[in-house]
């Protein structure tokens, strides 16, 4: 059974977690086979902890005899982060640092029934970091050996040709390292019964052509790939850590790297290594090797690589010396251009249970906007033991009331009013659009020099009327397809008024934006109301501007970003995928670079 909920605050965690597709690690043991997860130390024999670095105080750094100096130093063992880090070990020496732990022992990470649970929990431990942008709108980013693909909703699909073209890859060597990904942790998902009613719909109202199952990003529908395998057990990025060469590659978790260091004596500043804490608060100072070619490399993240520049001195001079970073070098557009691709749904009720299944089917349209489906919810009350905090009911962040206006009487009467958290209570699902090429952008910007905190954040969505008239269109698309024939078969309801629905889903305020509850006849306003993120945000580093097309940072000496930060648009319907790729395609890059044919790939 899959269902909806009754109270306010457990809506708004379902459309949250099932909608945007990101779990978060928890403290609870599950059931049954969960409980035998097990982390197979045999097939990574290079991972540990932090604190076996070396023994450091707080106030000092050292090195023991093991950690030396390195070739490169990866900073995030995420989605970019694992693939180039195998690539580079089979001719270097590689340290990575991730400030999360590893997926495998993580039920809730690691099983597709689990899927949705985790964004509730905002523990220091948790595998997602959330975080509310100035838009008003809910978002996370991943803290897990692994990145985004540890915690999204697995839906596999490669970049289009013109994306390549327009990033200056080569395609001959794309189109290698994408299979070179697959291999290792991509599915074909079976189709549920959901999927396939979306599918033939989005047929009838005329997405089309039906290109079946293919990891191509082709106008009209088709069904993806997914990390997800028939037994509902993900495969991520972490995984594509077997391919590296356990003698040249160490990888360390709860790895908090707090600023890059740099020699700035020269005519450039160039970089010689990083500091980093370990779970126990303890400080460590990596160094690189100074062999020609050896670098740091960002890989953080869209919200986590902007930010470490500029803790690390890179960035905007007026905000560094606002906050007392030394200014290491002077760049206006580290932390701008930042965009997010913005999401609406339509909450679709049926009179037959729904199974679970995250995004398989997908209608590509030629005017720029995806629509998608999930369904499902599988965890029952007893497994849920976790600290809500920012998204917790008691800070009564679901209401329309201004956050300054609430009253601490009116809070505990809505505690009172929502104590129960979950409830079986109505079947059905959800049809939602995401809005590519948003023409929308905006900025990322430090609040303190805590790298543990996140930065602010704006997306601006719609803030470009283009955007807002490309989400009323694509919100009449949706509307035909949950009204047309073969979905109604399906959900076996009458059609209903595509207002009522509308008004449903405003309703279930899935973000701290203001509310027209009475407006829902106003596309445009259903549009502002219920944006949401699907995370795949990107910016704060793009080409041109604060690296190179080879991803070096401009200005300075041995230091590169290889992640989304540096994309100005999210490739295909889900860009993992790309990421993925692009870890192996650059990895690639270094080592032919470096080394020629000597490298061996």
């Amino acid at each position: 059974m899959f269902w909806f909920l009754q109270s306010p605050m457990a809506l708004k965690l379902f459309l949250f977690a099932l909608l945007i597709s990101l779990p978060i690690s928890l403290s609870t043991a599950s059931k049954g086979k969960e409980q035998k997860l097990k982390f197979n130390p045999y097939r990574y024999t290079f991972i540990d902890k932090a604190s076996t670095f070396a023994s450091s105080s707080s106030s000092s750094f050292s090195s023991n005899g093991r950690d030396s100096t390195y070739d490169y130093i990866v900073i995030g063992g995420g989605t970019a982060g694992c693939p180039l880090a195998a690539t580079l070990s089979r001719n270097f020496s590689v340290l990575v640092l991730e400030r999360g732990g590893v997926p495998f022992t993580n039920a809730n990470v690691s099983f597709l029934r689990n899927f949705h649970i985790g964004l509730a929990d905002t523990t220091a431990s948790s595998a997602s970091q959330a975080f509310v942008s100035t838009d008003g709108v809910y978002n996370a980013r991943a803290r897990v050996l692994g990145g985004g693909s540890c915690i999204n909703a697995g839906f596999y699909s490669r970049a289009d040709a013109a994306f390549v073209k327009r990033a200056g890859w080569d395609p001959k060597l794309v189109n290698e390292s994408y299979p070179w990904v697959e291999r290792e942790i991509v599915h074909q998902p079976k189709l549920t019964l959901w999927q396939k009613a979306l599918r033939d719909s989005l047929l009838e109202v005329g997405v089309r052509p039906f290109n079946g199952y293919t990891y191509d990003h082709v106008s009209g529908t088709k069904i993806g790939g997914t990390i997800f395998d028939r037994f509902g057990r993900r495969h991520t990025a972490a995984e594509l850590l077997a391919y590296a060469n356990p003698q040249k590659l160490r990888v360390l978790i709860y790895a908090t790297v707090q600023k890059i260091v740099f020699d700035t004596s020269g005519t450039r500043p160039r970089v010689t290594g990083v500091i980093f804490k370990d779970e126990n608060g303890n400080q460590h100072q990596a160094l690189l090797s100074n062999r020609k070619g050896s670098e740091v490399i960002l890989s953080s993240g869209a919200i986590g690589s902007p930010q470490m520049l500029m803790l690390s001195g890179i960035g905007p001079k007026k905000e560094l010396q606002r906050l007392k970073i030394p200014l290491v070098l002077e760049n206006e557009h580290v932390g701008k251009g930042m965009a997010d691709n913005p999401m609406n749904t339509i909450l679709v009720p049926s009179k037959q249970p729904i199974e679970q299944s995250l995004i398989q089917t997908v209608g590509i349209t030629k005017m720029g906007v995806y629509v998608e489906a999930s369904t499902g919810f599988g965890q029952s009350p007893e497994s849920i033991h976790t600290h809500y905090g920012v998204m917790s009911d008691k800070n009564e962040l679901f209401s329309t009331v201004p956050a300054k206006q609430r009253r601490p009487e009116a809070t505990q009467a809505y505690i009172r009013r929502n104590k129960s958290q979950l409830h079986e209570a109505f079947n059905g699902s959800f049809i939602l659009e995401k809005l590519a090429y948003p023409i929308s952008r905006g900025h990322l910007s430090l609040l303190n020099t805590n790298v543990d905190d996140n930065p602010s954040v704006t997306f601006n969505y719609f803030k470009h009327p283009v955007d807002l008239q490309r989400c009323v269109e694509a919100i009449r698309l949706v509307s035909k397809v949950v009204t047309s024939k073969r979905f109604l078969n399906y959900t076996q309801c009458d059609k209903q008024n595509v207002h009522e629905m509308l008004s449903l889903s405003v309703k279930a305020n899935i973000n701290l934006r203001p509310k027209q509850v009475n407006d829902t006849k106003s596309m445009a306003q259903f549009c502002k109301d219920t944006v949401v993120t699907i995370w795949h945000y990107h910016g704060g580093c793009l080409v041109g501007k604060v690296v190179s097309p080879d991803r070096k940072v401009l200005g300075v000496n041995r230091l590169r970003v290889i992640d989304g930060s540096t994309f100005d648009e999210s490739p295909g319907t889900n860009p993992q995928a790309t990421v993925m790729m692009m870890g192996r395609y650059m990895g690639v890059k270094i080592l032919r670079k470096r080394l020629g044919n000597k490298a061996g790939v």
